[in-house]
């Protein structure tokens, strides 16, 4: 899935950001000079013994909370999955790139829910020299997310 393509068949407004290779959120959130807390970063969790994965998107300022991952999919063994998962669910991105659009790829997505106080959301796309900007109603719409706490930090 083109992240660009996917947003504009949509209707929805976005900006791409073109910046230097980062390699994580927060290195995102410098090369794009956004506040940490304003930069989504994705992480892809596997749950119920790698029978269910998951889209978890979370503010670059924060950790995952596995026992409250865990609670939210339903109490069941929850583990954050290698890069190695994350190429093999998302082959048109660069290694270790995850688009917050899980629906695209057969998966759930989850949203920690201090995400939703902002406006916009910045976050990677299909490439590590590469953002989007957009508004969180519209990523909200679009991608219907399960809206919980679960993170910490």
């Amino acid at each position: 899935m083109q992240v660009a393509r996917f947003l504009q068949d949509r209707g929805v407004g976005f900006e791409v950001i073109d910046h230097e290779e980062a390699y994580d959120a927060q290195r995102v959130a410098q090369a794009v000079c956004v506040p940490g807390r304003e930069v989504a970063k994705t992480v892809l969790l596997r749950a119920d013994g790698g029978y269910v994965y998951v889209v978890a998107v979370l503010p670059a300022t924060k950790r995952i909370d596995i026992e409250k991952a865990a609670k939210v999919l339903g109490g069941g063994r929850v583990e954050i999955a290698d890069e190695e998962e994350i190429t093999r669910h998302c082959p048109d991105c660069e290694v270790g790139v995850l688009p917050p659009f899980g629906s695209q790829y057969g998966m759930q997505t989850m949203v920690d829910r201090s995400l939703c106080e902002d406006e916009e959301i910045v976050f990677e796309a299909n490439t590590h020299r590469e953002a989007v900007r957009m508004r969180f109603d519209d990523f909200k719409r679009i991608e219907e997310p399960l809206v919980a706490s679960f993170t910490c930090g």
